[in-house]
């Protein structure tokens, strides 16, 4: 029989308790995820009672007054708050999606959070997201043409072809669909994942590209596109209710297509 063993530091012991200030009675408990490469530490759990009197309503701000009045070394990312940046994306009471658009009041009792799964973490809850975005350059995400353009115009498109991408064009990058991925975490060195796919066929739909055939012997490749089963978790992870999977799926058809043909 094999025997594994678990990599140096790997193990979450408890961590610290902060409790709020005498007198609040609207609290809640936030156990928070804490890791410090430079401490050679094992990674913890702190646990913060937040008075909900005097934070905001989403998870997000709980987050940051607890940076801002409790623990200043707290780390994690965050810009825009209103769930368009994608920075904010954590792992919250075992779900994949962004602070800033999750009320405190849609959870039940103590709330745990932790970095995005199956990524290395830089510090605390700050995933390494260098090859999540090495992957996106990859597929050249911008608009690649032969012909001329236009003299005195942008190029056009129908009403009817900019439809189409709907629901591709607003993906943000927060990578929750990805990392909550069965075959990403086992092959995300290989497989592109349903972010990065979803984004590479944003461009395969784009009525205007002219690089239909390059971009599919791109991904024309057993882990690239096909390491995907179709588990869904991706669709059930996006935070801004898009469906990678069926984009996939269409990715997929316009393969079998192009062999047919």
């Amino acid at each position: 029989m094999a025997g594994f063993s678990l990599p140096k530091n790997s193990r979450i012991s408890k961590g610290n308790t902060f409790t709020a200030d005498a007198g609040a009675s609207n609290t809640r408990i936030f156990h928070v995820y804490r890791w410090d490469p430079d401490s050679g530490e094992n990674p913890r759990m702190d646990s913060f009672e937040v008075d909900l009197d005097s934070c905001g309503p989403m998870v997000l701000d709980a987050v940051v007054k607890i940076k801002n009045e409790i623990d200043p070394t707290l780390t994690f990312r965050r810009s825009c708050r209103e769930g368009i940046c994608g920075s904010c994306a954590m792992n919250i009471d075992g779900t994949n999606t962004l602070a800033c658009t999750i009320p405190i009041s849609s959870l039940k009792g103590d709330i745990k959070i932790y970095p995005l799964p199956h990524m290395s973490v830089v510090k605390d809850l700050v995933p390494d997201m260098t090859h999540f975005y090495a992957q996106y350059a990859s597929i050249k995400p911008w608009i690649r043409t032969q012909s001329v353009a236009p003299p005195d115009r942008e190029r056009l498109q129908s009403k009817q072809d900019r439809e189409r991408l709907d629901g591709l064009y607003e993906c943000i990058l927060c990578a929750c669909c990805s990392t909550a991925c069965p075959s990403y975490w086992w092959n995300g060195d290989r497989y592109l994942g349903p972010a990065i796919l979803l984004q590479a066929y944003r461009w395969l739909a784009d009525s205007r590209d002219e690089a239909t055939g390059e971009r599919l012997d791109q991904l024309e490749d057993p882990f690239r596109l096909y390491r995907c089963h179709t588990i869904t978790n991706c669709t059930s992870a996006c935070p801004k209710h898009l469906n990678p999977a069926r984009a996939i799926v269409e990715i997929k058809k316009m393969m079998l297509a192009r062999r047919s043909a």
